[in-house]
Parts: C-alpha cells; sequence; structure tokens
C-alpha cells in the first residue's frame, strides 16, 4: 500500500464506489462475498487498492491543510512542488487553541507580542501526494485555505 487503508467508516461512506471498482473488476456481490471467505488475502488487496485509489484522488485535489495544537496552528498552502507554511505560536502558557476561548484570544491577539509568527516555503522532496499524506497522519486536516488565505492577505499589505 502506498498510503492507509480507509476505515470501516470511509469504506461505508463510500460504498457505492466500492461497488462500482468491483464491478470494473467483474467482480459482482456474490463473487465479493466469496472472495472474502475463500480468499480472504485478495480481497484484502481489493480494499488496499480501492483505498489507494481514494488517497490518490483526495491528496491530488489538496490545496490547504491546518493542524492545530495547544499552543500552535500550522496552515499550509500546497502547490505542485512546494507547500507553503504559516505558523502560529502562542507565547502565553494558558491559552489553548483547541478550545473556542483559545480561537477568540488568537483573534484578538494575532498581531501582538503574544503570537511569533513564522511564514515558510518547502520544496517537497518527496512526491507531492505522498508528503501531503504525511502532513495528515501527524493530524493535519483539509481545509478550504480561509484562515490561511485571511492571514496571508494581512500578511502581504
Amino acid at each position: 500500500m502506498k498510503y492507509a487503508r480507509l476505515t470501516k467508516e470511509q469504506f461505508d461512506e463510500l460504498h457505492a464506489e466500492f461497488a462500482s471498482f468491483l464491478a470494473t473488476q467483474a467482480i459482482d456481490r456474490k463473487e465479493w462475498e466469496e472472495l472474502k471467505t475463500n480468499k480472504p488475502e485478495v480481497a484484502e488487496q481489493e480494499l488496499d487498492v480501492f483505498s489507494d485509489l481514494i488517497w490518490e484522488g483526495v491528496l491530488s485535489r489538496a490545496e490547504y491543510l491546518e493542524h492545530f495544537s495547544k499552543s500552535h496552528i500550522f496552515l499550509f498552502h500546497c502547490f505542485d512542488t512546494y507547500i507553503q507554511s504559516i505558523v502560529l505560536k502562542s507565547l502565553s502558557l494558558d491559552v489553548d487553541f483547541l478550545t473556542k476561548e483559545g480561537l477568540q484570544w488568537l483573534s484578538d491577539n494575532m498581531f501582538t507580542e503574544n503570537i511569533e509568527m513564522k511564514v515558510g516555503k518547502k520544496v517537497f522532496t518527496e512526491e507531492r501526494n505522498f508528503s501531503i499524506f504525511e502532513l495528515i497522519k501527524q493530524g493535519a486536516f483539509l481545509s478550504d485555505g480561509q484562515l490561511f488565505n485571511q492571514i496571508n492577505t494581512i500578511i502581504e499589505s
């Protein structure tokens, strides 16, 4: 596998897509049930191939990522060959960006001495989608880029 197998919940959500995937391999419902029973290793391979196809599609379309921790917010804008980042760090120990109050505090203190802000750019050293997947494994999630763009616009002005 290149990425990771989808969870049971993700497979449930993608039931129709998985059925279409199996159909492209000339595997109907009855054959799928037989595979799971008689050749579980083949069934596992089908699950892995489907998972990688889904991940590849999602990662290819990924444009923005966010990762929040208690004292840091990592914002990423993904391009074809590099990733741009904005990292916000609270210098106040009693702030928690994982709470609504912490995010309100950020809004009130964005451009004060209480926030350390770093901007960076990194060229992908591995394949783009794999690099993005590694960020997701570390806790990042896909976003609409609104927060990145708001902060980036202020930085650039």
